[in-house]
């Protein structure tokens, strides 16, 4: 078997048997395939697409190409993921986490970096310093034995053809493929080990999948695969037609995050953030109904009863928490740029793909695998869709530590930005 006859015939638009995708991703994982043709391999699959059977037998082909966790010897009950198909400004996953955890269900996650224009769990942690991503199996059970929460990377035994596949789409514009988006998330969840998994499929602009139908599709499929595999998944559609929440960038939402533990954050964010958990907490049987969890929630976040969590995760993984707790201690960009309304009305579109693409540009994102991080520079949303707002005020904040950066992104949200003379109305956080 030859890996440039598996990437000719799913070229054609043929449908691959799971011997054949076993052989190129185990292959792959042993260095016996070289990049260029993992590379084709993935464009051929994002033009042609895959049958559902062979989704299912990718995502179990890269779950398997490495150790898959059994927690049952770390955690007695039910473990729950929870993960963003990727979106702008989406710092969920630092508030999630610690809030169940601190209701007494476990959460194991594995997260990645930044992908295209999309910021990534694992380098906005890495913005806090000392914050380790890579742990070993054993830490990793051992965190979540004794705290109940862990969010890191994928270690070299954890689906590792999905840590190098992961990469490697970032840098080849195969980013928004419906197969390979639910096999990396699949993969990753079902190698981590959790048991119950909530997903949050963004859907708009910012998102990859552009519209309902797209992201239904993406839903059934990883619903689907999880089903095959013994996990049982909810999907919730999300809008990401502009940034959640008003951080964009990497320490900037990790102080968002802490402001929202400690009962401060933005109305939207916090509210996407009471659903996300009490979906987690039902799955894990905690609460009978949704509303009774998104109640005690709630009541605990107002009060910043969650916010230790955070801090003891952060400690256990060696990150400094005096920068938690006093967040004057991240990093200032030195450039800042107000971008202001230049007519009284409402706002009528703010493109999260444009806010998104400018904070790439900015330095909070990667062009190529192998670019540099800037964690200190970013955007900061000041007004949503549906506000009202006068002449001179104030729309967003660009920070930035180059003046050719930051002009490069300023021409990336020229005309990206409106302002209507009639009432607009807000967009939803959740479509279903």
């Amino acid at each position: 078997m030859r890996a440039v006859d598996i990437i000719i015939k799913k070229r054609d638009g043929l449908a691959l048997t799971q011997t054949e995708i076993d052989f190129f991703i185990q292959s792959y994982v042993k260095g016996e395939i070289p990049d260029y043709q993992a590379a084709a391999f993935l464009m051929a699959v994002y033009f042609q697409g895959m049958k559902d059977a062979e989704s299912a037998d990718l995502t179990l082909s890269m779950a398997n190409s490495g150790e898959v966790l059994d927690l049952s010897d770390a955690i007695s009950g039910i473990v729950v993921d929870k993960h963003s198909t990727g979106g702008v400004g989406d710092k969920v996953s630092l508030i999630v986490g610690p809030m169940v955890a601190a209701c007494g269900v476990p959460v194991g996650k594995m997260s990645g970096r930044g992908l295209g224009f999309t910021g990534g769990t694992l380098d906005k942690l890495e913005s806090i310093p000392g914050f380790q991503v890579a742990l070993t199996t054993e830490a990793f059970k051992h965190q979540l034995r004794e705290i109940g929460v862990v969010i890191a990377g994928q270690s070299a035994n954890l689906a590792p053809a999905d840590g190098k596949f992961y990469a490697l789409r970032d840098v080849t514009g195969t980013v928004p493929s419906l197969p390979l988006i639910a096999s990396s998330i699949m993969s990753k969840k079902i190698a981590g080990g959790a048991h119950k998994i909530v997903l949050d499929v963004k859907v708009g602009t910012g998102a990859f999948m552009k519209d309902l139908a797209s992201a239904r599709a993406l839903s059934a499929l990883m619903v689907k695969i999880g089903a095959l595999v013994g996990r049982e998944v909810v999907c919730l559609l999300s809008d990401m037609n502009q940034p959640l929440g008003v951080a964009v960038g990497n320490n900037l939402e990790v102080q968002e995050a802490v402001r929202t533990l400690q009962g401060q954050g933005p109305t939207d964010l916090t509210e996407h953030c009471l659903v996300v958990a009490a979906h987690m907490l039902v799955l894990a049987g905690k609460f009978s109904t949704l509303v009774q969890a998104k109640t005690h929630l709630a009541e605990k976040l107002a009060k910043g009863e969650f916010f230790p969590k955070l801090t003891e995760m952060v400690e256990w993984q060696k990150g400094d928490v005096s920068y938690l707790e006093d967040l004057s201690r991240f990093p200032v960009a030195s450039i800042q740029h107000e971008i202001r309304a230049e007519a009284d009305g409402w706002v009528s579109w703010m493109d999260a793909l444009a806010v998104g693409e400018a904070a790439v540009l900015l330095g909070a994102g990667r062009a190529k695998k192998t670019d540099p991080v800037d964690h200190s520079v970013g955007l900061l949303v000041h007004a949503k869709v549906g506000e009202s707002v006068t002449k001179g005020s104030l729309l967003l904040t660009l920070l930035a530590n180059e003046e050719s950066r930051l002009q490069e992104a300023l021409a990336k949200l020229t005309g990206h930005i409106q302002i209507s003379d009639r009432q607009v109305a807000e967009l939803p956080l959740f479509y279903e």
